[in-house]
């Protein structure tokens, strides 16, 4: 299996390193070949939100996810749910309140967590929380082009950024109309 490898040089020294098996280890680090310290690479957390209106009322309609057209690379001007990188210093539902609000300009109601992905081919793992929204109105940021409301029938399938943001949608589709109760689900995204 292919695994990413981040380092090229020391971060405390600067030196090149190399990627050795330590003695009391059992696979590869980035060893630095100078001072000889070893520096562990991580999966990187990427946390966001589902984020659904649901309209008041009696005469309520059915409910909609907002998504995001994205202004950057990668997948430039596909769709994608609001999320991006745990920031240091956050946890992950602050981080995914956070982006959601630096993506779409949401104001939202976290609820809880809904799926956990692991996308090991890149060395992610992907948290969704689901998330009230509280009005219908956004101010997206400079990472999205536009934050739009979607019914699951018009939803850009074939336009979606990634497929972490496709099995969510999917899976929260799923539950709705088998009036399952929303709990968490976990995958391994190949």
């Amino acid at each position: 299996m292919w695994i990413p490898r981040r380092f090229k040089f020391c971060p405390s020294c600067g030196a090149a390193v190399d990627y050795a098996v330590p003695a009391d280890d059992n696979r590869e680090r980035a060893t630095c070949t100078v001072c000889s310290s070893i520096h562990y690479e991580n999966p990187i957390n990427v946390v966001g939100t589902l984020p659904i209106w649901e309209p008041e009322g009696a005469d309520r309609g059915p409910v909609q996810v907002l998504l995001c057209r994205r202004a950057i690379e990668p997948r430039h001007g596909f769709w994608t749910l609001p999320a991006g990188f745990l920031e240091l210093g956050e946890t992950s539902a602050q981080g995914a309140m956070r982006e959601t609000d630096e993506e779409a300009g949401a104001q939202i109601e976290l609820l809880p967590l809904y799926c956990l992905m692991n996308v090991v081919k890149v060395g992610q793992i992907h948290l969704y929380y689901r998330a009230r929204l509280l009005s219908d109105q956004f101010n997206p940021g400079p990472e999205t082009l536009e934050a739009k409301l979607f019914h699951e029938h018009e939803i850009p399938w074939d336009e979606l950024a990634f497929r972490t943001v496709r099995e969510t949608l999917q899976r929260f589709f799923e539950d709705r109309r088998l009036g399952r109760p929303f709990g968490l689900h976990c995958a391994d995204i190949g």
